[in-house]
């Protein structure tokens, strides 16, 4: 053997191999990544952002654990903007636009810095094994390497099939190879893959695009960005912009149709239901006569565009026809067509909690190997899988998040008690304690169990003790504090707040929807000399103590039922439990239980078709 054993290999260099890589290093292991393509480590192959809906706060969870997306996010940032701002602070979400070039090389950089993470460029085309335990990868030119542990995160490489129009050729994404060989040597030992499919849209040349017919989106004045560690410093911000399709454009497209790989049925995968195709919209939503397109700029110096919500596999005649008759894109120039990616996935059900497969001890699985789309999806499995891998090595028990802890725990909780038959995308919607996961406290809920594993450094865990110190005492000063009626009814005529006739706490007119801290301390002088605004950690703390003032009896209750059902995740289940001997379950009961072999009762309760009845019958069984 030509190379030492190493702890962990990782296989893909993707968002999630590259989370998996640093984190097991970071922790000690000794890592080897390999990747087809050295240059393109961590690529934005879709669109050139991170974050959004629920996805921003994953970005944050990443951070406050100690893992490396927000930082990279932050360095390449080109817009930040803060979603969904007119909501509650449960719904805000940070997003941003990236400089796609810039976020590689940054990633390549922070990863060279890991201390025994080592790097290789070659094709993996297999497994090895020693019987039910994984024993390292072979690949096309280095041979075998042996490991303890193998993390997959191939993304959509896995016999991937590109389609535009009628035509179609193997690949993983547009100018590189897919790969052969994991899958079919994977299933020959049991496990479960199926197909998927997503897509990506057209992109174009700025200097061809009239944008005085769009509409432009700026960025946010102020820039928080993801990382804990210290907000981002940002020399202006690239603006994007909202097209409209029209009629005209969709009869266009409909012409294609006939062409369509995937109307004619030549896809066999499943495409993201909340990320669809231009042609699949125009179908889906026929009564609709426009649908919005955010056109979005790929970097800081390139005049490469985005074009947001015009993903396409027509043939590239059609594409070009109905991009041209957009307002804005008359004459517009076309930098690569839009196509569509079917590859293999692998059903999450055959996972523990862990990202560790059922079947072979040390192999794990994560990102879109495992049905999930979108780069901070697949960050977030990485980071999981990295530190379970190097957990699994010390004889130390996994880290399991729980629903209630982070929007992580509820994905994995998703994909693995709830299968995958669609691309999975996280959304708020999906998480019932969303009041507890919100972007700002990701810290407070993650932080202290990241630095107690090892991962999160000393200087983010003492940042975050100075935050939580702040707080505390902003969140005491305001509700001991009183003032006036003649210091604060200007302000209460200001907000459209009814006026106080007597003396009153800060924090209890915090409580009024239309008054805000920001107002208070911007009227009220005592105030301004105490908390320096101009600051961002000052502005930081100020919006998470507004937060726990004004939501506090929210908060509260919310944090009430989760306690109420974690209690069911402390119920474990027997690993070998034979649930075909339940009588008292229905068969269809049994055969679910037995599928998806749930840790925890907790895990059982929210398996599709599992009703109360079955958990009381298994509370009963476990003398609860």
């Amino acid at each position: 053997m030509v190379f030492d054993t190493y702890d962990v290999v990782v296989v893909g260099a993707g968002h999630a191999g590259c989370e998996a890589a640093a984190a097991a290093a970071h922790l000690g292991s000794k890592v080897l990544l390999v990747t087809m393509d050295l240059r393109l480590m961590a690529s934005m192959s879709c669109n050139p952002a991170m974050g959004g809906i629920a996805k921003g706060q994953i970005v944050r969870e990443i951070d406050a654990m100690g893992g490396l997306s927000g930082i990279v996010s932050d360095r390449s940032m080109i817009q930040f903007r803060m979603l969904n701002k007119s909501k509650g602070p449960a719904m805000w979400s940070p997003r941003c636009q990236s400089d796609k070039m810039l976020f590689s090389a940054e990633w390549r950089n922070l990863l060279e810095q890991v201390e025994g993470l080592d790097f290789m460029q070659d094709v993996v085309t297999g497994l090895l094994f020693e019987g039910d335990r994984v024993a390292g990868i072979c690949t096309l030119m280095a041979g075998n390497i042996a490991a303890r542990t193998v993390i997959l995160t191939n993304g959509t490489f896995l016999n991937g099939i590109i389609h535009i129009g009628e035509n179609h050729f193997s690949g993983g994404r547009v100018g590189e190879m897919a790969s052969f060989g994991i899958t079919e040597q994977l299933v020959e030992r049991g496990f479960e893959s199926k197909r998927l499919k997503t897509g990506t849209p057209i992109r174009i040349d700025g200097r061809s695009i009239d944008f005085s017919k769009l509409e432009e989106q700026k960025g946010d004045a102020e820039v928080p960005g993801f990382s804990y560690l210290g907000n981002p410093t940002i020399a202006g911000q690239r603006s994007c912009y909202i097209a409209r399709t029209s009629l005209k454009v969709h009869e266009t497209l409909r012409k294609g149709f006939q062409y369509s790989p995937m109307f004619a049925g030549r896809i066999k995968g499943v495409g993201p239901r909340y990320c669809p195709s231009i042609e699949d919209k125009i179908d889906r939503f026929a009564g609709k006569d426009s649908h919005q397109l955010f056109v979005e700029p790929e970097g800081w110096t390139t005049q490469e565009y985005y074009l947001n919500g015009f993903s396409s596999s027509l043939p590239v005649a059609i594409q070009y026809e109905a991009l041209r008759q957009i307002e804005g894109f008359e004459n517009a120039k076309v930098l690569r067509p839009g196509y569509a990616i079917e590859y293999d996935y692998f059903l999450p059900e055959q996972l523990h909690h862990s990202l560790e497969t059922r079947l072979v001890h040390g192999l794990f699985f994560a990102g879109q190997v495992n049905g999930t789309t979108g780069y901070e999806e697949a960050a977030c499995q990485g980071l999981m899988a990295g530190i379970n891998a190097h957990r699994l090595l010390n004889d130390e028990a996994p880290i399991v998040l729980s629903r209630s802890e982070a929007y992580i725990g509820v994905l994995i909780d998703d994909l693995i008690t709830k299968g995958v038959d669609e691309p999975y995308r996280m959304f708020t919607s999906r998480a019932e304690y969303r009041i507890l996961l919100r972007q700002d406290n990701a810290d407070a809920r993650l932080t202290e169990k990241a630095y107690q594993m090892g991962l999160a450094s000393s200087d983010r865990y003492e940042r975050f003790m100075q935050k939580q110190q702040e707080v505390q005492e902003m969140v005491l000063f305001l509700k001991t504090t009183s003032v006036d009626p003649d210091a604060v009814n200007g302000l209460m005529a200001q907000c459209g707040s009814s006026p106080i006739a007597q003396r009153t706490k800060l924090g209890f007119l915090l409580l009024r929807p239309q008054v805000s801290l920001r107002a208070m301390m911007a009227h009220l002088d005592f105030l301004k000399e105490r908390y320096d605004m101009t600051d961002p950690f000052v502005r930081e703390c100020a919006e998470e103590t507004e937060i726990q003032i004004k939501y506090e009896d929210y908060i509260e209750k919310e944090n009430d039922m989760a306690e109420k059902l974690n209690r069911l995740e402390n119920v474990k289940l027997p690993s070998d439990f034979d649930f075909h001997t339940l009588h008292a379950l229905s068969y269809e009961s049994r055969e679910k239980l037995a599928k998806y072999r749930p840790e925890t009762l907790g895990q059982a309760s929210r398996i599709s078709g599992i009703s109360p009845a079955d958990i009381s019958v298994l509370a009963i069984l476990l003398g609860r």
